[in-house]
């Protein structure tokens, strides 16, 4: 014990020489010590209640004594420890002491086991006040914390083992529910698809591993309706053991005596026609971030006979809950609304081509297999969505529109049910015209090195920062303006010259690794690259020059690209990890054979498709296909990463499925690499 504060102790004997003694035996263990002596017990109670005593000594004659003495403390400071100073002491005085309620008997002969014994109760009585003053500042905290709840405006449930253990008014108020929700079980206050989100959101905060991040829901309300609403995840307390948090913010300006279906409309996120027409002009105004900008026309089937059947007001309903699923479906910064009629439109966002026609499969049988309670009847729709990509340049609003309503208009002539995408594509004239003027950009920023590399980060569900990025490429005009891949890469495919781009990406990626020494730089190559004999030579080159370390750098190729040419991919990538480099797969489980390829291909990494993701937070089929992938790459010591992750939803599926990394615009957007590569 290495207190320094003078410890406060009463002791009561009829000599004072006791008092010098314990004096001396507490200041030479390094405790010291104010004695106050007390001749008489008569003034034991005044010296109790003044001095707050640390300890109380008692030189005992007689039972009798220690009875009294004990009588009066326990009256008046309960908690002080009372020890017996006798001249000697046996085991029989000792339990004697102890029944009349004295925690032990010392001796003055042995000053050692007289300062152990001391120093034992003196540190068990701080102890306990520490503990005493612990738990009631946990116990007025709680109360304030009760207070905060019952006044708060956030809907706020705590939630212990999966049950509600408390929700406050503002939650009962939001939910439509009168006689409380605790006692009941979480998820039966969500839709089903919100609960393997919310199963893993839940779990990752209660270890810890969960930010600020908000989760979408969508909550069930008294009367069977839904409501799709955002909410954060704290971790808490209650009695003492752990407990998560779950707060919808309140929202000020939000109309309360609204009815539940305009609520639907208004909380699902979907803009009236002229709001949405505004920002759909400015959003195709500004350039895309990266991958593929499409607009999808959506417009319910045989929208006529239902109305007859459910009648014009209840029919509105229906529109309602499509509209909420279509939001569901959509990432948090894509654009949607009501177009008009039995219309919406919704601007997609997605990293390529496979991405937007794996939404339209996943939206179109969302639709087909929802049943809605409309009044008393059962119902279920089907929809037809028309597609129309816009262009990276000079898009326009109204031809756009003009051409997802064609399609969604041929779609419907067929029967409904399907997607349409605009099929204006360029005919082998307009490609080779588009393509002569794309070459010669192309050739002119590899010769003048206008081409640079952004980064995009990867994070760790771990927690940790991992340090590792993907690599992207943009080219640069010559008025010095962005480029984007999605405008050139397809010419330069097209015309042999992605071989270069490859060349000039890797040597850019080498310096920068050379230069700032990442933990690790994912670098694409080609299937054109992939079947470079040369590549490895080239490679050893510049490796050379560049002095980079190469467990720095990670080449990936796609999963597609790898099943076409088995053997080829499967030799470079030996030759690229005997070299120390690493080795990837993405787009990792979208091919016939993925498994196979785990089995057949040396690989550090497998990035797991982004067309999976997209649709995994509500998806059960597709959750247990992502953990086969997850297991499967495991057991052979494979690290796996998620592709284009865009919401926090989708990132606790994945920490819950066992992915380590994810990537995407929840993430982080990709940021320009400060260093430009010398050539």
């Amino acid at each position: 014990m290495s207190g320094q504060n003078a410890v406060p102790l009463i002791v009561l004997s009829p000599a004072r020489d006791a008092v010098e003694v314990i004096n001396s035996v507490l200041r030479r263990a390094g405790q010291p010590a104010h004695c106050t002596w007390l001749p008489a017990l008569r003034d034991l109670g005044d010296a109790l209640t003044q001095l707050n005593p640390e300890l109380l000594v008692h030189v005992a004659t007689t039972p009798a004594e220690l009875e009294a003495v004990t009588r009066v403390r326990d009256k008046l400071a309960p908690a002080v420890p009372v020890l017996v100073l006798v001249p000697q002491v046996d085991e029989a005085q000792i339990a004697a002491a102890m029944a009349l309620g004295a925690r032990d008997v010392v001796t003055l002969a042995n000053s050692a086991r007289l300062q152990a014994v001391m120093l034992r109760e003196l540190q068990a009585f701080r102890t306990a006040r520490a503990l005493d003053a612990t738990v009631k500042s946990a116990h007025d905290a709680r109360n304030q914390l009760e207070t905060v709840l019952q006044r708060s405006n956030d809907a706020i449930i705590q939630v212990q083992e999966g049950i509600v253990i408390e929700a406050n008014p503002a939650w009962q108020e939001l939910f439509g529910v009168e006689g409380g929700v605790a006692g009941q079980p979480v998820m039966d206050l969500f839709e089903e698809s919100t609960h393997a989100a919310l199963r893993a959101a839940l779990a990752a905060c209660l270890q810890g591993r969960w930010s600020d991040h908000p989760l979408r829901a969508g909550a069930l309300l008294a009367d069977g309706s839904v409501v799709s609403i955002e909410m954060t995840l704290a971790l808490g307390h209650h009695e003492g053991e752990p407990c998560v948090r779950l707060v919808v913010p309140s929202r000020p300006h939000e109309v309360v005596e609204k009815p539940v279906a305009m609520r639907l409309e208004a909380g699902g996120g979907l803009l009236r026609r002229p709001e949405l027409l505004e920002a759909l002009g400015r959003r195709l105004a500004t350039p895309a971030p990266g991958g593929m900008r499409c607009l999808a026309l959506i417009k319910l089937d045989k929208f006529a006979a239902l109305e007859h059947v459910v009648g014009a007001t209840a029919s509105e309903d229906v529109l309602l809950e499509i509209g909420r699923l279509l939001k569901e479906t959509l990432h948090p910064k894509e654009l949607a609304g009501r177009f008009g009629g039995v219309r919406f439109l919704a601007l997609l966002e997605r990293g390529n081509e496979h991405d937007i026609n794996a939404w339209c499969e996943r939206f179109l049988g969302r639709v087909r297999k929802h049943v809605m309670r409309i009044r008393d009847k059962s119902v279920s729709v089907t929809c037809t969505v028309g597609l129309s990509v816009v262009s990276p340049k000079n898009a326009q609003l109204d031809a756009v529109i003009a051409d997802a309503l064609e399609c969604a208009r041929r779609g419907s002539a067929r029967g409904g049910n399907q997607s349409v995408v605009s099929d204006r594509a360029d005919n082998d004239s307009r490609v080779m015209s588009y393509d002569q003027v794309w070459v010669k950009h192309i050739k002119a920023a590899l010769m003048e090195n206008r081409f640079r590399l952004v980064q995009q980060p990867i994070a760790s569900l771990q927690g940790e920062d991992p340090g590792m990025f993907d690599v992207l490429v943009r080219m640069v005009d010559s008025q010095g303006k962005e480029v984007l891949p999605s405008e050139f890469m397809a010419a330069a495919g097209r015309n042999d010259l992605l071989k270069n781009i490859d060349r000039w990406v890797v040597g850019a990626s080498l310096s920068f690794a050379a230069q700032r020494k990442p933990e690790c730089l994912f670098v694409r190559l080609s299937k054109e690259t992939a079947r470079d004999a040369s590549f490895a030579e080239w490679l050893d080159n510049h490796l050379t020059s560049s002095r980079a370390e190469p467990r720095r750098l990670c080449f990936q190729i796609t999963e597609d690209s790898a099943a076409s040419y088995v053997p080829q991919v499967t030799a470079l990538a030996a030759a690229l990890r005997q070299r120390r480099f690493r080795f990837a797969l993405e787009g990792f489980g979208s091919g016939r054979d993925s498994m196979g390829l785990l089995e057949s291909m040396p690989l550090d990494f497998v990035k797991i498709d982004g067309t999976l993701i997209q649709g995994l937070a509500a998806d059960p089929q597709l959750q247990l296909q992502v953990r086969a992938l997850v297991e499967a790459a495991r057991k052979r010591g494979i690290q796996t990463i998620g592709e284009r992750v865009e919401d926090a939803n989708t990132m606790a599926v994945l920490w819950q499925a066992g992915v380590q990394y994810i990537q995407g615009y929840f993430v982080h957007e990709p940021e320009q690499v400060v260093l430009r590569a010398e050539r």
